[in-house]
């Protein structure tokens, strides 16, 4: 986003060696503003003005924007403009200035006819700032977004919050490094769906496709740009502006707007590692699973981190045998009348799917101990989870 006066990079911009920028405002407005955009902005950058702020002033708004060249993220606040104009200035430093500033302090950004500095003022405070040209800061937002809708935040923190923790981190299997969002059909209900899975756990979870969904490609947002959105949903009661094209996604939230490109690959068809005839059926008392897996895995591998399952008879034997550390074991109550099964699994992988359940039980689908087991809340929950077995 920009405001109307801004011009196109190469154009002289007022305030930039010209007649000066000054704006005024309240401390706590724009350090919650520079909390939102700041993070974008990588500690260590081989192009300076990447480490910068955009600083714009004008129409009795101060707006900031900051990018890594992958995501771009705007606010725009009110403030008491003096002088119209833009600079540039480093992001990490103006935040920790004004987070140092006193509560309730007016500071005030200036910059007067000597070009690569801008002054900041706060009561006897004044802090001169190296600064670079705005029209030098690259523009990520430019293009057509064809798709648009609105999502309550609820809903995409929902969406995020169950599935961010299966997104791989393996940097050769870029396309697996984010969250596929995607509109589907499911029973003739439209659906809006989020699936992550990094090759050895598989998170997907659905939500009732809004108005404007229907149609949308297929894309895959980035692990970091997940992680904003979600530090941006701070408002749980605010419906959240989605804009989708084949490259890029931009979600708005009130006065801030996040913009990200989206990754140039094929997700996998995840369909196809859902098993669909898992006919052992377990039921258990979640907390009372996860807390017997969590202490038994104590002593397990910091590698492989496995434990082995053994279930029978309505109940479950949990054990782990580490020959480094010695071996555990321990019995919980179940509901399982299936023939006897004996199957391992990462401990920890385990327990972040366990965590993400919402019901007071969990129902476990297997089939045997080297096929892909189900884990959801009951039978058609929006959240369904696959988990690969281990060898034990």
């Amino acid at each position: 986003m920009s405001l109307p006066w801004r011009q196109a990079p190469g154009n002289k911009v007022e305030g930039v060696g010209g007649v000066g920028m000054k704006v005024t405002m309240e401390r706590t407005a724009l350090l919650k503003a520079l909390g939102h955009v700041h993070r974008v902005v990588e500690r260590r950058n081989t192009i300076p003005i990447l480490a910068n702020v955009l600083i714009e002033a004008g129409n009795d708004r101060l707006s900031l924007k900051s990018t890594d060249l992958e995501i771009e993220a705007t606010e725009s606040v009110p403030a008491d403009v003096g002088q119209s104009g833009a600079t540039t200035v480093a992001a990490h430093v103006l935040f920790d200035i004004v987070r140092k500033l006193p509560d309730g302090a007016q500071v005030s950004l200036e910059t007067a006819g000597q070009a690569g500095q801008m002054t900041l003022r706060s009561g006897r405070a004044r802090f001169q700032l190296q600064s670079l040209p705005a029209s030098d800061f690259p523009d990520l937002t430019a293009g057509e977004f064809p798709h648009k809708f609105e999502l309550p935040a609820a809903e995409l923190k929902r969406l995020i919050e169950s599935t961010q923790f299966a997104i791989s981190t393996e940097e050769t299997r870029y396309y697996l490094n984010g969250i596929y969002l995607h509109a589907i059909d499911v029973g003739g209900a439209p659906m809006l769906r989020a699936v992550a899975t990094d090759g050895h756990r598989l998170a997907r979870v659905e939500s009732s496709a809004p108005k404007g969904a229907a149609g949308m490609p297929g894309v895959i947002v980035p692990r970091k740009a997940v992680g904003e959105i979600q530090k941006l949903l701070e408002d749980p009661t605010q419906d959240v502006k989605v804009e989708i094209s084949p490259t890029k996604a931009r979600f708005q939230f009130g006065d801030v707007i996040l913009t990200t490109k989206l990754i140039d690959g094929t997700f996998p068809d995840y369909a196809r590692v859902i098993p669909a005839n898992n006919d052992k059926r377990l039921v258990v008392d979640r907390d009372v699973f996860r807390n017997a897996v969590d202490r038994v895995s104590t002593l397990s591998s910091e590698r492989g981190r496995a434990i082995k399952l053994s279930l029978a008879d309505h109940k479950i034997v949990l054990s782990v045998n580490n020959p480094d550390s010695g071996s555990a074991n321990d019995e919980i109550e179940a509901d399982y009348d299936s023939a006897p099964i004996e199957i391992g699994f990462n401990a920890r992988y385990l327990l972040d799917i366990l965590g993400q359940l919402q019901s007071d039980t969990a129902l476990v689908k297997m089939s045997d101990a080297g096929s892909p087991t189900i884990l959801q809340d009951r039978d058609g929950a929006a959240a369904l989870y696959v988990l690969m077995p281990l060898r034990v």
